[in-house]
C-alpha cells in the first residue's frame, strides 16, 4: 500500500506539471514610429559605429581616473546595493513559490502518557497507558491539476527577472550619474580657474588705472569701474569655490566612499574623449533598454496571475499521507505488526465565492495596467532618445560657434585695451569687451560640458552600460 500511494503521488505530479490556464502572452505593438525623428536638429551618426548597448562602459569611458571612480561607485553605492539585495529577495521568493510544486515530506516522533480514572475504565481500576509513535509522511500536498501553483511560480519568476532588469537599470543610471557629476566637477573647477585668472587680470588693470589716475591720465570713474570688475571676479571666485565643494560632496555620495584626490579632475580638458556610437533603430534599441524589459516581465507576470485566478474556479485536491510505527512499549516500536499508515485525499469544490470572482477581475485589470505601463515605458524611452539626438545634432555647431565667439571677443578686448591705452576710447568700451570675453569663455566651458553630458545621456537612454 505504501508503494502504491507514493507511486500515485509521483505519477500525478508528472502528469499535471504542464497544465496552465494562463492566457497566451503576445508582446504588444510598440506605440512609437519605426524611425527616430528627422529634421534640422538631427544628424545621422556614422554607420560604422557600434550600437550603444553593445559598447561596454569601460570602452565608452576612456579616462582611467574616471573609470576607477565608477568602479568605486559600483562597489559602494548604497542605492545599487539595495537593488542587488532586491534581486536576492526576489530570487528567494521565487524559490518559495517553486517549492509549492513539490510535496513537503516530514518525519516525526511522539510519546504520550495518559492516566484514566477507575470510574472511566472498564475494570473499575485506574489505568495508565503509554504510546510511542514514529512516522514519515506528506502533509496537505496540493495536486496542481489546473496549474494554479504553476502560474504563481511563473509570476514569481517574471517578478524576479523584472527585479534583475531593475538592477541593470540602476547600474546604468549610476554610471551616467557618476560620469556627469565628474564632468560637472571638472567644468566648475575650470570655471574657478578662469575666475581666478580673470581676477588677476582685473587687479593688474586696476593698479594700472590707479597709477594713471594719480597723475590725472585716468578719471575717478574709470578707477571705480575697474574696481567693480575686481569685485565681480571675487564674487565669482567665492561662488565657484562653494560650487566645487558641492560637486565634490555630490560625487562622494554617489561613489559611497572617499575619493582619492588624485582621481579628481582639474579641468574638462583632462577627461579623455568619450567613445562615439550609433543610435540604431527604435525597434532594436528600445527592446534592449532594461526599464522596458522590466516592464515586459511585469506584464508577463500579470498574465501568469490571470492563470492562477482562473484555476481558483476549479476543484482543489490535496493529499496527506503518512507511514510509521506505533507501540505501547518503546522496545516494541519497530517490531513486526506495529506499522501504521494513513492516506487522506481531500477535494474542495468551489460553488460560489464572490472573492474569487473579484480576484479574477483584479488580475485582468492588473494586466491592462501592465500593458499601459509597458507602452508608456516605450514611449518614454523613445522621447528620451529623440531629445538626446536633437541636442547631439546641434551641439557640434554650438561648440564651433562658441569657440569662434571666444576668439572674436579676445581680439575685441585686445583692440579696446590698446585704444584705451592710447587715449582713443573710454574705459567703458574696455569693460564691455572684458565682460563679453569672460562671458564667452564661461559659455565655451558650458557648451563643452553640455556636449559631453549629452553623449553620456544618449549612451544611457540607448541602453548602454549594462553588464
Amino acid at each position: 500500500m505504501r508503494r502504491t500511494v507514493f507511486l500515485l503521488l509521483g505519477v500525478t505530479a508528472v502528469f499535471l506539471a504542464g497544465c496552465s490556464l494562463a492566457p497566451t502572452y503576445t508582446r504588444p505593438e510598440a506605440p512609437v514610429p519605426a524611425e527616430w525623428p528627422g529634421g534640422p536638429a538631427y544628424k545621422t551618426a556614422a554607420g560604422t559605429a557600434a550600437m550603444a548597448a553593445d559598447v561596454k562602459w569601460e570602452d565608452f569611458i576612456r579616462s582611467e581616473p574616471l573609470r576607477e571612480v565608477i568602479r568605486m561607485a559600483l562597489a559602494n553605492n548604497r542605492n545599487l546595493r539595495v537593488a542587488v539585495l532586491n534581486i536576492e529577495r526576489a530570487r528567494a521568493l521565487y524559490r518559495i513559490q517553486r517549492a509549492e510544486l513539490l510535496p513537503s515530506v516530514h518525519a516525526g516522533a511522539a510519546f504520550s502518557k495518559e492516566r484514566v480514572p477507575g470510574i472511566l475504565s472498564q475494570g473499575g481500576q485506574p489505568k495508565t497507558t503509554e504510546l510511542y509513535n514514529v512516522s514519515v509522511g506528506v502533509s496537505a500536498w496540493e495536486l496542481d491539476l489546473f496549474g494554479r501553483i504553476r502560474s504563481l511560480q511563473d509570476a514569481a519568476l517574471e517578478q524576479y527577472l523584472a527585479t534583475e532588469q531593475a538592477r541593470v537599470s540602476a547600474q546604468i543610471a549610476l554610471i551616467a550619474e557618476v560620469t556627469n557629476a565628474y564632468l560637472t566637477l571638472a567644468a566648475d573647477r575650470e570655471n574657478l580657474e578662469l575666475a581666478q585668472s580673470t581676477l588677476t587680470t582685473q587687479q593688474e588693470t586696476y593698479e594700472m588705472i590707479r597709477r594713471r589716475a594719480e597723475v590725472g591720465a585716468s578719471s575717478d570713474l574709470d578707477l571705480r569701474q575697474a574696481q567693480t570688475r575686481v569685485d565681480a571676479a571675487r564674487v565669482d571666485i567665492a561662488r565657484y569655490t562653494s560650487q566645487v565643494a558641492l560637486d565634490e560632496n555630490a560625487l562622494t555620495l554617489l561613489v559611497g566612499s572617499t575619493i582619492p584626490p588624485g582621481l579628481l579632475p582639474a579641468e574638462l580638458g583632462e577627461v579623455a574623449a568619450l567613445r562615439d556610437f550609433t543610435p540604431g533603430l527604435p525597434s532594436g534599441v528600445l527592446q534592449r533598454r532594461p526599464d522596458i524589459l522590466q516592464a515586459e516581465h511585469q506584464l508577463k507576470a500579470a498574465h501568469a496571475n490571470i492563470g492562477a485566478a482562473r484555476a481558483a474556479f476549479f476543484p482543489r485536491i490535496t493529499l496527506t499521507t503518512s507511514f510509521g510505527t506505533t507501540s505501547d512499549q518503546l522496545s516494541d516500536l519497530f517490531k513486526s505488526g506495529s506499522e501504521t499508515w494513513a492516506f487522506v485525499p481531500q477535494i474542495v469544490m468551489p460553488i460560489f465565492d464572490a472573492r474569487t470572482w473579484a480576484a479574477y477581475d483584479v488580475t485582468k485589470v492588473d494586466r491592462e495596467i501592465a500593458v499601459a505601463q509597458y507602452e508608456k515605458a516605450i514611449q518614454t524611452g523613445f522621447r528620451e532618445v529623440a531629445d538626446a539626438l536633437a541636442q547631439r545634432g546641434t551641439l557640434g555647431d554650438q561648440l564651433d560657434a562658441q569657440q569662434s565667439l571666444v576668439e572674436a571677443s579676445a581680439e575685441s578686448y585686445r583692440l579696446s585695451d590698446a585704444r584705451y591705452t592710447r587715449g582713443i576710447d573710454s574705459y567703458l568700451r574696455v569693460l564691455d569687451a572684458q565682460r563679453s570675453l569672460y562671458s564667452a569663455q564661461q559659455g565655451l566651458i558650458a557648451v563643452r560640458l553640455a556636449r559631453l553630458t549629452n553623449l553620456v545621456t544618449l549612451y544611457k537612454v540607448l541602453g548602454g552600460g549594462a553588464d
